[in-house]
């Protein structure tokens, strides 16, 4: 009942929204998406096209862009922030994690680069001064696109003119989160990103009240991941496919999702493989020195990632080529997922154990 609610509501809030078609330089357009470096999967290329026919239409967007890890949604979502901002509007990049942001952020200011798009991040990290002059820039119209955690949403960020809102992986945010999408929904454009996404979601686009793009079709050249159910104590195994990716240049992550022990995770990992360098992240390290280690694994200066979830969702890094997942009867199959996810971003094939 309450989902039929739900329906009824949003399908007359859809009805009775209307705003001015976002009019971009169609131009500019072109040139940002011949500069993407590959080739549109056919996918791809239909789902921007459905897109941008809902930024030209005059009732606002509600769309979800489901498809695999790595299937380019990031991409989309550069393209129809672009054209927003290139309307004349603000745009707000919600994700689930402090570390996704920061990737986020970088590759939407890399993409954005040779265009007059001003790009900033908003999180836990960024406070005082700093924080206070950023929101008074969002405030202003000075910041075009705004990538960062729930943290967009508190009361003191407000924008001048906010056109689209794009909500990474939806189903890792909380009730009270989603209650706030929803009236974002009432007023500005939203397009909804997810591998994973939440019955609710999916139901409501498959029911035709909000509208649904799939990338069904992997990039030229993915190769599907290995994936292997082993023995937790197969210390010959672990040791055997760290130094098998050490020797074709690539990186590995170990998931271990307890703080307590993982610390002595990593140093038997060590013991086990002392050649290769080691790091370990999760979420109860303070924001910046996270963020450092995963930038050093992202460079390549770590061989070894021993992490929690918090590596979960969007992080690309493609010299990564297997991931060991510590009890995985723990996990949910969604994260299971996200977190295979993580690996076979690159040109070589990929493992996960």
């Amino acid at each position: 009942l309450d989902l039929a609610a739900d329906l009824l509501e949003v399908q007359a809030q859809r009805e009775l929204r209307r705003r001015d078609p976002w009019q971009p330089d169609q131009g500019l357009v072109r040139e940002l998406i011949g500069a993407f470096p590959w080739t549109d999967t056919e996918d791809q290329a239909r789902s921007d096209g459905e897109i941008s026919a809902d930024l030209g239409a005059p009732r606002p967007m509600d769309r979800l862009l489901c498809g695999d890890v790595g299937f380019g949604k990031t991409e989309l979502a550069v393209r129809a922030a672009f054209r927003v901002v290139a309307g004349g509007g603000q745009v707000a990049m919600l994700v689930p994690t402090t570390v996704l942001a920061h990737q986020h952020l970088a590759t939407f200011r890399e993409r954005l680069a040779d265009f007059p798009v001003v790009v900033e991040g908003l999180s836990r990290t960024v406070t005082g001064k700093a924080g206070k002059e950023l929101l008074g820039r969002v405030e202003r119209g000075e910041v075009d696109v705004l990538v960062g955690t729930h943290r967009i949403l508190s009361k003191d960020v407000r924008f001048k003119r906010l056109g689209l809102v794009v909500i990474d992986e939806e189903q890792r945010f909380g009730v009270t989160h989603k209650e706030h999408f929803k009236s974002l929904r009432a007023t500005v454009d939203v397009l909804t990103l997810s591998a994973t996404p939440i019955p609710r979601t999916l139901h409501m686009s498959l029911a035709g009240v909000r509208d649904i793009s799939a990338l069904a079709t992997p990039p030229p050249g993915r190769q599907e991941i290995d994936t292997r159910l082993v023995d937790a104590g197969d210390e010959r195994l672990v040791r055997e496919a760290l130094l098998f990716e050490q020797g074709r240049g690539g990186q590995v992550f170990y998931l271990h999702n307890r703080v307590q022990s993982i610390d002595a995770v990593a140093r038997r990992l060590a013991e086990l493989a002392p050649q290769l360098s080691f790091a370990v992240g999760h979420g109860q390290m303070p924001a910046r020195e996270l963020e450092r280690i995963v930038d050093s694994f992202a460079r390549g200066e770590v061989d070894v990632l021993v992490a929690t979830t918090i590596v979960e969702n969007g992080l690309d890094i493609p010299a990564a080529g297997t991931i060991f997942i510590d009890q995985a009867d723990q996990f949910g199959l969604a994260e299971l997922h996200q977190l295979r996810g993580r690996v076979g971003r690159g040109v070589h094939k990929a493992y996960c154990y």
